[in-house]
């Protein structure tokens, strides 16, 4: 009997991977989609529940992601060199982890084989966000869950262990 490879997101980097690889890691948790505010004299981030207007706010699927540059111009593609210089990722999402050294969460989609983990852990953005057309200032819509890590709940550990 022999062992099967390990999956890819351990054995590349960043840079090795193919698109369809790359494109796996994103959880679609939306974090990366929700307005970020920076103050200009700390430089610190502050994150909002305003999502961008093509993301749909229940499911955080890009209602248009093929053109969503076209769009929205400044909608950022993520690259291997860029992610360690992005400090307003997540502290969940795949490609700072990765990019940190760090394993996929139990509840990434590539290691439970199943997309709801993510609303299921808390990840998620889902039901959690508003369109930026419905907000007027984003000030007064800060808060502080998109930069915090996730804490599983334990019904959803037992479950992943027991898969």
């Amino acid at each position: 009997m022999t062992d099967s490879p390990p999956p890819f997101w351990e054995s590349k980097t960043l840079a090795e991977m193919n698109s369809d690889e790359w494109e796996s890691l994103c959880d679609g948790c939306g974090r990366c989609c929700l307005h970020k505010l920076r103050d200009e004299e700390t430089n610190s981030v502050y994150y909002t529940s305003v999502a961008c207007r093509l993301l749909d706010v229940k499911t955080c699927a890009c209602t248009d992601y093929t053109k969503r540059h076209r769009k929205v111009p400044d909608c950022i593609t993520l690259t291997p060199e860029m992610i360690p210089t992005l400090d307003w990722l997540p502290p969940d999402c795949a490609y700072r982890r990765l990019s940190e050294g760090r394993s996929l969460p139990e509840w990434h989609p590539l290691r439970s084989g199943n997309r709801d983990t993510v609303i299921e852990s808390g990840a998620s953005a889902a039901g959690r966000c508003i369109s930026e057309r419905r907000a007027r200032d984003l000030e007064d819509y800060l808060v502080e869950w998109p930069s915090q890590p996730v804490k599983i709940p334990p019904v959803l550990i037992r479950r992943l262990k027991s898969c």
